[in-house]
């Protein structure tokens, strides 16, 4: 990844934009997804992924289901309709930033 820092403010918007076009998904199946859709740019440590899930667990916005899989216990994620409502805000907020940004990297000059 480039810059990380970049990312770190976003990483919750992502992960919740994930959740909600993927119904429920595992931690390394959310740290797989975002490596494919970035084609290898963006990767994401379970050492800032873990920590986020349990922050949006903790805030309502996620539910938690284990199911043994293989023998094992996998834990899956999905949004709560509270992280529902809440994927749509920061969406909206993330495209505002996204066309400021734009805005002033390629100001276009108006007089």
């Amino acid at each position: 990844m480039k810059n990380s820092q970049l990312y770190k403010g976003s990483l919750n918007t992502i992960i919740m934009k994930l959740l909600e076009e993927n119904g429920k998904m595992y931690g390394y199946e959310i740290t797989q997804k975002v490596k494919a859709i970035t084609q290898g740019e963006l990767n994401i440590t379970e050492g800032a992924l873990y920590p986020a899930l349990h922050k949006l667990e903790a805030d309502g916005f996620l539910d938690v289901e284990i199911e043994k899989v293989d023998n094992r216990m996998r834990k899956y994620y999905k949004l709560t309709e509270s992280g529902e409502k809440e994927t749509v805000n920061r969406l909206s907020e993330l495209q505002d930033f996204i066309r400021n940004m734009q805005s002033l990297v390629n100001p276009k000059l108006e007089f």
